[in-house]
């Protein structure tokens, strides 16, 4: 479990090294800014290894935002890494200044060790308006490109990006789609049309494909505010992360289930990752935000082991009561009341 004192995390994700370590990336920002709301705008990506996923050393923040006028001066987002030869690239998702974070981009950055990036100039990924929708605040409260997973395809011999995005029609609160973007050398990308189809949520978060028990599957998370009303009328909108099945890397996917893989009313757990062990198991942490309906955390779960059952539904072992983990000091720490006495910067 990764719980900083003075930042609060959310958003990851993982990659293993040559020396049997995890490299963890993911959003911060501090404690001291008092409403956990204001994070968003605050965010940076900090770094942190581990060989057991739960013992954590925090190494610092291993990207902020661009300089004044770039396209990411305001914070950076959620994103994935891949390795590529001797190299490793980061692509992240930068909100600036003057379009005050409401539109959402994709840059890249590079690195040798996973310890020190260097962020590529100009490149900036953006929403193609052919498939996605653009900045309608009547329609949503941001222009949805976000959150890119990166990854090779075999089949396709040519690189995948996966992307937050909602479709440029239907209805309002039911267009949320994970976008489609395709490289044969990773510098020149053409966006492609979505590869879900809209209908269930406002938006699909950290989208990310991984193979599990014969079928690819397509993990992603929604709060419980993003269901459609058809969603709601049904009394399924949770918070937490889902997931999608297909045959194929490139689809069709469809919902196994309704009801969400990780999921319940509080949202304790959210925007959660896979990540295959290297005995080739596969865990599952997440994004911790609450627990028992206390305030909000702001941490790193443990990793949970996926099981799959009989009839081929993903599910997660939670043995143990795993809230019994959390440092209840911390928590206490971050509830509004001592919050409000710490001075906002």
């Amino acid at each position: 479990m990764l719980i900083l004192p003075d930042h609060w995390t959310w958003d990851f994700w993982l990659v293993d090294d040559d020396d049997d370590r995890t490299h963890l990336y993911f959003l911060m920002a501090p404690v001291s800014l008092g409403d956990p709301d204001l994070r968003h705008v605050n965010a940076r990506i900090g770094h942190a290894v581990s060989t057991d996923l739960r013992d954590w050393e925090f190494l610092g923040e291993a990207i902020g935002p661009g300089p004044s006028g770039a396209w990411d001066d305001l914070a950076t987002w959620t994103g994935s890494v891949i390795r590529v030869g001797d190299e490793w690239q980061m692509y992240y998702t930068g909100v600036n200044r003057a379009e005050k974070g409401l539109v959402q981009r994709i840059g890249r950055a590079r690195s040798t060790d996973l310890h020190h990036w260097v962020k590529d100039d100009g490149f900036a990924l953006e929403a193609d308006p052919r498939w996605y929708e653009q900045l309608d605040l009547d329609a949503w409260f941001d222009l949805s490109w976000r959150d890119p997973w990166v990854y090779f395809d075999q089949a396709a011999g040519e690189y995948r990006m996966l992307v937050t995005a909602r479709a440029n029609a239907g209805a309002l609160d039911s267009r949320g789609v994970i976008g489609l973007a395709r490289s044969r050398d990773l510098d020149e990308w053409e966006v492609l049309p979505p590869i879900t189809a809209p209908g269930e949520f406002g938006h699909l978060e950290v989208p990310q494909l991984e193979r599990i028990g014969g079928r690819w599957v397509l993990f992603f998370s929604a709060y419980e505010w993003a269901h459609s009303a058809a969603r709601v009328a049904d009394g399924l909108a949770v918070c937490g992360t889902h997931y999608l099945v297909a045959d194929d890397a490139s689809g069709p996917f469809t919902l196994e289930t309704r009801q969400f893989f990780s999921g319940d009313p509080r949202g304790e757990l959210y925007a959660g990752r896979v990540h295959r062990t290297r005995d080739g198991g596969h865990v599952f942490l997440a994004f911790l935000q609450y627990v028992d309906g206390g305030p909000f955390v702001g941490g790193l779960s443990d990793p949970f082991p996926i099981v799959v059952g009989a009839d081929g539904r993903l599910g997660i072992d939670r043995d143990g009561d795993w809230r019994a983990h959390v440092p209840g000091a911390v928590a206490a720490a971050r509830s509004p009341e001592s919050l409000s006495a710490l001075p906002l910067g």
